[in-house]
């Protein structure tokens, strides 16, 4: 299935909600007392988002990006402040139809490309309806 846009939210900053933050090593094996090491408060919006009037999120379904670690369902925060690059991952409307793939900057050449050898590669034409929403800067998914 091809990797598609189900969702868009934008950042609600109008409350701060902040967690815990250990600045420790986390052994995967036992268990050892955190509490000696609580250094602040993680505030994820902060983290996450470098950008609040510029940065939206979505949910994707699909598996076409799956090389890039962006699996179906997982959210995806965006950036519509960056300047697109080669190799960005970035939300882009080809068709009418929005979409989550890697761009490649080449000479003349514009070409989405998804992350699964599943999927071929989108050159960009003058036929083509095209417009990059934004760069996305982070994925969040379920383990």
């Amino acid at each position: 299935m091809a990797l598609k846009i189900e969702i868009t939210h934008t950042p609600d900053l109008s409350e701060k909600h902040s967690l815990l933050l250990f600045e420790a090593a986390v052994p995967a094996g036992f268990p050892s007392p955190a509490a000696d090491y609580e250094q602040d408060r993680l505030d994820l919006n902060r983290h996450l988002v470098k950008n609040p009037a510029a940065t939206f999120f979505v949910r994707v379904t699909g598996d076409s990006m799956i090389g890039a670690g962006i699996h179906d369902g997982d959210l995806l925060v965006v950036d519509r402040s960056l300047e697109t690059r080669d190799k960005n991952i970035v939300i882009a409307v080809l068709d009418g139809e929005l979409t989550v793939k890697r761009i490649r900057l080449r000479r003349d050449k514009i070409i989405l490309e998804p992350e699964n050898e599943s999927y071929l590669s989108h050159e960009i034409t003058s036929e083509n309806e095209f417009e990059v929403w934004g760069v996305v800067t982070n994925v969040i998914h379920k383990l």
